[in-house]
């Protein structure tokens, strides 16, 4: 399996290989803030925590590199990809994009498995934004499982695109637009109804309305943005100060 094909398809997959699954476990810690922005990754110190060999974590390493959420400093090991607000919105406004076009593309061409899997993520968020609207029930484990079905629907809107490059670049956005998306969640700036928002997106896509749901899309991506644009001035500089 090539790199790009590991880096596509890693956070949808069981790990198969002692690789993919520090992989996995590093890629989680980093969005989650466990290694916050900036943070120098010692192999030495994390072959330890990881339970896995030296050789093999340089490898996970790298292929977060591939996905520029770790860096490389020449001869001084690996880091935490830093974060800031041009950073954000240049992901953002790349990703509008290439999201739309693959959207479009996937509204005109896609067939009934493309509705199909559209239907089938929309009710599995659904049922997932549920959970997390009742107080009573929320768990960390229930948002975890809303981030990564509200992934599998994103996916299955841009799945009949015929562009594999498209989604590619797209899934290295996604990634990293999902360190910032968390902190506009649990921070709450902006209050929104994000259920709202996809419910909207969904109509839009199974009614066919390209020109709808991508200008539904675009400001949905863009409601993220506006929230990461109202933390406080010195909120980056202390992330990197962690």
């Amino acid at each position: 399996m090539s790199e790009a094909t590991l880096t596509s398809q890693h956070a949808a997959v069981e790990p198969k290989t002692l690789v993919e699954g520090a992989y996995q476990r590093l890629r989680r810690d980093i969005i989650e803030g466990v290694h916050p922005p900036g943070e120098k990754l010692r192999v030495e110190h994390l072959k330890d925590q990881y339970e896995v060999g030296a050789g093999t974590l340089r490898e996970a390493l790298l292929l977060l590199v591939t996905d520029a959420l770790v860096v490389t400093q020449g001869q001084r090991g690996f880091r935490v990809a830093p974060i800031s607000l041009e950073d954000f919105e240049d992901i953002t406004r790349t990703r509008i994009l290439l999201e739309t076009q693959a959207l479009r593309q996937s509204i005109t061409q896609g067939g009934e498995d493309w509705e199909a899997g559209v239907v089938a993520a929309f009710h599995r968020l659904s049922r997932a934004e549920q959970k997390l609207g009742d107080h009573d029930t929320y768990t960390q484990a229930a948002a975890e499982d809303w981030e990564k079905r509200n992934r599998s629907f994103h996916d299955a809107l841009i799945s009949a695109s015929p562009s594999r490059w498209i989604r590619h670049f797209q899934n290295i956005l996604y990634q990293q637009s999902e360190r910032y998306r968390r902190i506009s969640l649990f921070r709450k700036p902006v209050p929104r109804d994000v259920h709202a928002e996809h419910q909207a997106l969904f109509d839009a896509a199974l009614a066919r309305d390209a020109d709808r749901a991508t200008s539904i899309l675009t400001d949905h991506i863009l409601r993220t943005l506006d929230s990461v644009r109202l933390m406080p001035p010195d909120f980056f500089a202390a992330q990197l100060k962690r």
